[in-house]
């Protein structure tokens, strides 16, 4: 399976902000892991802190082989209504996922709007997010 795992605003920053929520580890070293997990898929990843270039990275699953996303929108998750927009006519299976749990922390960000429009929302697992993220993208891909 082709798949795009696009990571939004403040990712780049994994394992130097807030570790106590985020972990330590390095987007760097979250790609490298999900590399090793799914070997037999051909992951391509993106991370953009700009609203505009995620809109634009989504879109273009709409015309290329992409079969399946895993997004975690960062921020924009509770704000932006351009973004969930982008996402909506995409036919492929996506799925939203968070590293920490958004339901556990500020009442801001329970609310995804962009979940509104995802095959599902896996929050809270650290890493193990994107992971049963690609693994539910594989189960939706068959049934799709």
């Amino acid at each position: 399976m082709k798949i795009k795992v696009i990571n939004g605003p403040n990712l780049n920053l994994l394992g130097k902000r807030n570790p106590g929520v985020y972990g330590t580890g390095s987007l760097n070293d979250l790609e490298t892991f999900l590399k090793e997990e799914f070997k037999n898929h051909h992951l391509i990843f993106f991370q953009s802190n700009l609203e505009g270039e995620l809109i634009e990275n989504v879109q273009e699953c709409l015309q290329d082989e992409t079969e399946g996303l895993i997004i975690n929108p960062g921020g924009y998750s509770h704000t932006s209504v351009a973004l969930r927009d982008a996402l909506e006519p995409l036919e492929i299976p996506k799925v939203e996922v968070h590293i920490s749990n958004i339901h556990g922390r500020e009442d801001f960000r329970e609310k995804s709007i962009t979940g509104t429009v995802m095959n599902g929302i896996i929050t809270g697992l650290g890493k193990f997010s994107y992971v049963l993220g690609i693994q539910a993208l594989e189960r939706l891909h068959k049934a799709h």
